[in-house]
């Protein structure tokens, strides 16, 4: 049975976790139809989004970075040099292909100052967590709960806009994105608890 909490002091004795699959930075409008098409063959992939901090009160910043990963491959698309294209807008718009998050509704908002699309398929942890006991919000504690290792946030207020992405943001960003996709698998291979309880967004 899974904990319902677990302490932070604790999370900060496990050993740390690393994204063991290959990432692709896709930084060209040019890299998209490839990707996408790639991506829209699966059936279930990992999502997440990275924006550029802003420390000025009331300063809003477009999304940066698109997060999609298989168990073997993390896709980075820099939004800040792609832009959302209708590829993109295509494959969040297509129920049949599951994007598994966490706290999807914000990443939803701030895609769409980039163009509008209609998120369908989408798959919110924080509402399917609670079906099995978990009573933790955050990623972080999610994943130890589950697999008894850490997540680092070093990288997450780091620039998503840079020119390059160090080696350091991309495996923060593609374990992030795995990190959710490898939560719900592991939740889908437990016996359903509550049917009534999971929800898509």
């Amino acid at each position: 049975m899974l904990s319902a909490t677990i302490d932070k002091e604790i999370v900060s004795t496990f050993e740390q976790e690393s994204f063991p699959g290959q990432i692709h930075v896709i930084d060209t409008p040019e890299a998209l139809p490839d990707t996408i098409g790639y991506l829209s063959r699966q059936r279930v992939l990992g999502f997440d989004t990275e924006t550029k901090p802003c420390f000025t009160k009331g300063c809003r910043t477009l999304v940066s970075l698109l997060q999609l990963s298989t168990p073997t491959d993390c896709f980075l698309i820099r939004l800040n040099k792609t832009d959302m294209t209708e590829e993109i807008k295509s494959l969040l718009e297509n129920p049949e292909i599951l994007k598994v998050g966490l706290s999807i509704h914000d990443d939803y908002i701030s895609l769409r100052r980039r163009m509008e699309f209609q998120a369908e398929g989408f798959v919110e942890l924080q509402r399917l967590c609670p079906a099995y006991g978990i009573k933790e919000s955050g990623l972080r504690k999610i994943y130890a709960i589950i697999f008894g290792k850490a997540i680092s946030k070093a990288q997450q207020l780091s620039n998503w806009e840079a020119p390059t992405l160090s080696p350091a943001q991309q495996r923060y960003a593609a374990l992030d994105a795995w990190a959710c996709l490898k939560i719900y698998e592991y939740l889908m291979s437990l016996p359903v608890p509550s049917p009534t309880q999971f929800a898509l967004l």
